[in-house]
């Protein structure tokens, strides 16, 4: 017996309702938890928005689906609902612009650390059962001018449905969306559309533009005279380390017992108010090295050079080191190298690198260098860009020799796990890159030359609290978990007689609120390269004589 096939704008209203209703669930679920009780009139507005939602989906349907591509564009759009929500309701992340950077720039070894079989479950239910059930409807085949007519007018239905619904409700709808700005990147798949847009959008733009200089002027203020050492900079890029973990930074736990050794022998400068650029590694690491600071950044669409370009510029070699899924531009024009695929029994057992094998291959890296400069090299600048704490599984980021805090939480599904698992976890990350950091002052010592470490974190994390975990949130509603890290400076004898510096002015800025948009002109100062572009008042060391006494 022959199935009765369905009329097109039947089924695709069949699709928006599944969209609109188990394909937001997170959404839902946000608006229910916004009122401690839930009145008729709380009831009545989940209904009246949630009309909005369906009205709004059944116009975008109408607009997007038809005959040639109406099967792998439904499978298409039950995937992206069921995956955003999996990972809303699971991390408390929404779907932004920078979001979808990240995913896009998301290699296989991160894609495996999200892997569960919750989110398997989640997408049998959510995508492979509904998507056959979609796939295997038969469907009328109408002329296409009657069918563009019964969806265009199905279209204009559902608008004015939407703005009756928007009349109607408008002023609780809009104090709603005016005090909880989070709920518009959770409404799918237009949160999805939105950003996946912008991101476009964005990339083509910069894409036809061409590269600004910046600092043409750039030259050292001090070259190392005959017989004189160059100097050797190394500055560390932390991933996803928060200043409320970070021992320096008075947590109740010592998860920093290195970095206070050289502290309390007045080597090391801890920073304890620095806010980061933003709220992932996308933004926040070009967004440090580039000279226009957090407001311009985010506003800017010109590609500009960045601090290395200028470092280079000025004389001096220039390496970057990742371990990590890339500089994201930041190092496309220097030197650089990935120890993520390296084969070390020591440091890559399971085929993921710790943060030590960097200092493995610094050496030779560091060799080749400068070899090639020769006698011209003026001193040398190296980024070590970590794996660090990235989440969700950050029982991997740590050798099992190294874990002091147990038990740890071994699941990526972090809902899963005790929130003092949790911490023991990020925590036993946290203490194993101050065990690199030790260690790195420790090889830096032993150089013949001057030498200085300067660490900072790239954003933050979530671990929990108010119901978030990992990073990514919008700036403008992210909590401080996610934006206040930590920041370090170490400078041997050797480096502070050869700036010139006393014990103290390197110091001066530690309890003061600063931020990564002092990480240009701090490092332009560090490496003794004088520019116009320098700014002192974004300058951490402006306290410190710009010449050596």
């Amino acid at each position: 017996m022959n199935r009765r096939a369905w009329h097109p704008v039947g089924l695709l209203l069949v699709l928006a309702l599944w969209l609109s209703t188990l394909g937001n669930l997170p959404l839902w679920r946000a608006l229910w938890d916004l009122t401690e009780t839930h009145s008729l009139r709380t009831v009545l507005g989940l209904f009246g928005f949630g009309l909005i939602v369906l009205a709004a989906t059944t116009m975008l349907l109408s607009l997007l689906v038809w005959p040639r591509w109406r099967k792998p564009l439904g499978v298409l759009l039950l995937l992206v609902a069921a995956a955003n929500s999996y990972f809303m309701h699971t991390y408390g992340i929404v779907i932004d612009p920078s979001m979808m950077a990240n995913t896009v720039q998301t290699d296989v070894r991160e894609v495996r650390d999200l892997l569960s079989w919750s989110l398997l479950a989640v997408l049998a239910l959510g995508v492979v059962l509904p998507g056959w059930w979609w796939w295997r409807q038969p469907v009328q085949q109408l002329p296409l001018r009657r069918l563009a007519g019964r969806q265009m007018g199905l279209a204009g239905l559902a608008l004015l449905i939407m703005l009756a619904a928007v009349w109607v409700s408008f002023q609780d709808l809009a104090s709603t969306m005016r005090n909880q700005k989070s709920l518009r990147y959770m409404l799918n798949p237009f949160n999805t559309l939105y950003a996946s847009t912008r991101l476009l959008v964005g990339q083509t733009a910069q894409a036809s533009l061409t590269l600004q200089p910046v600092a043409e002027d750039a030259a050292l203020a001090r070259a190392s005279g005959a017989g004189q050492a160059a100097p050797l900079i190394v500055l560390v890029v932390g991933e996803t380390v928060r200043a409320a973990n970070f021992g320096l930074a008075g947590y109740a736990r010592d998860t920093t017992p290195q970095l206070r050794q050289l502290q309390g022998r007045g080597e090391l400068a801890y920073f304890a108010q620095v806010t980061s650029c933003g709220t992932n590694t996308q933004v926040s690491v070009p967004c440090m090295f580039s000279h226009l600071g957090r407001e311009a950044y985010s506003k800017n669409t010109t590609p500009y050079e960045n601090l290395l370009d200028v470092l280079q510029r000025a004389g001096l070699q220039v390496l970057w080191l990742d371990n990590q899924s890339g500089c994201k531009g930041v190092c496309d024009r220097v030197p650089n190298a990935s120890t993520r695929e390296l084969k070390d029994p020591t440091f890559c057992p399971d085929g993921e690198c710790f943060d030590e094998i960097m200092l493995r291959v610094l050496p030779e890296r560091l060799t080749q260098l400068e070899k090639a400069a020769g006698s011209a090299s003026a001193g040398t600048v190296v980024v070590l860009h970590q794996m660090g704490n990235h989440g969700p599984a950050y029982y991997k980021r740590t050798p099992t020799e190294m874990k002091v805090y147990q038990p740890e939480c071994r699941s990526n599904v972090l809902q899963d796990c005790p929130a003092q698992e949790i911490v023991n976890a990020y925590d036993n990350a946290v203490r194993y890159t101050d065990h690199l950091l030790g260690q790195t002052v420790r090889w830096l010592q032993a150089q013949p030359r001057p030498t200085a470490l300067l660490y900072v974190s790239d954003h933050g994390e979530s671990l929990g609290e108010k119901g978030l975990y990992l990073h990514g949130m919008p700036y403008m509603m992210a909590p401080q978990e996610q934006t206040h890290v930590p920041m370090a400076l170490w400078l041997s004898k050797p480096m502070q007689s050869r700036l010139g510096w006393d014990g103290t002015c390197w110091q001066k800025k530690v309890a003061e609120p600063v931020s990564h948009d002092h990480y240009f002109h701090s490092v332009l100062t560090l490496a003794q390269v004088s520019t116009r572009w320098h700014k002192p008042e974004r300058d951490v060391f402006a306290a410190c004589p710009a010449r050596p006494s």
